[in-house]
């Protein structure tokens, strides 16, 4: 009979989890060895292996625990049924305040996902992908006439590009917190695509 995991295995695991992607984080992927990250959560390197097959599956496990819970915050949003702007904003403030907290999960996924097997990007690949329709389909629920258009999804990639490089200037240590600015990336959003005008004619 197969042995089963001790109590506490998850939690452990996810502690694991986060020192090493703070080291990941800090030194790069390449530059961080298992003896590194066994002496950062205070086990064993036998006791590691324990909980990771090697170094790639510890990757694979942080970046994917990543996106899974960025698709589990869309879900939470669309479950509360919100009017379409309030919908778009709930979904920006929690996304702007997920990435406050997993700031070393994000630089890891943004930094270092070029390291894991063509597989494995494959299947990040395609949560991302879910999360970004999720976030086109709001914007497309406030400014309809532009889905016909074909300029929800730019809109959206533009939306991401303020919300998913903000761990490269926002210091945890700085006047303005996550919280403080999920709100005026929201207002930011809302105040230009009021402006945003369809080019007469795009290529076909």
């Amino acid at each position: 009979m197969a042995r089963g995991r001790a109590p506490g295995f998850e939690s452990t695991r996810e502690e694991i989890l986060a020192a090493a992607a703070r080291l990941f984080a800090r030194q790069g992927y390449p530059g961080t060895s298992m003896n590194e990250v066994a002496e950062a959560c205070q086990v064993s390197k036998p006791t590691l292996y324990h909980y990771v097959r090697d170094k790639h599956e510890l990757l694979m496990q942080i970046c994917e625990g990543h996106v899974q819970a960025l698709e589990a915050l869309v879900q939470e949003v669309q479950a509360q049924q919100l009017e379409p702007e309030a919908h778009l904003r709930a979904l920006i403030g929690r996304f702007v305040r997920e990435y406050g907290q997993a700031q070393n999960q994000h630089r890891v996924l943004t930094e270092d996902v070029k390291f894991l097997d063509t597989e494995d990007r494959a299947r990040l690949l395609e949560v991302e992908r879910r999360v970004v329709s999720a976030f086109a389909d709001a914007v497309a629920a406030v400014r309809p006439e532009l889905q016909g258009q074909r300029l929800h999804k730019p809109l959206t990639m533009l939306l991401f590009g303020m919300i998913n490089w903000t761990f490269t200037w926002l210091r945890p240590d700085g006047e303005l917190s996550y919280e403080s600015v999920a709100p005026m990336v929201a207002d930011l959003f809302f105040g230009g695509i009021a402006a945003v005008r369809a080019p007469e004619a795009l290529p076909g």
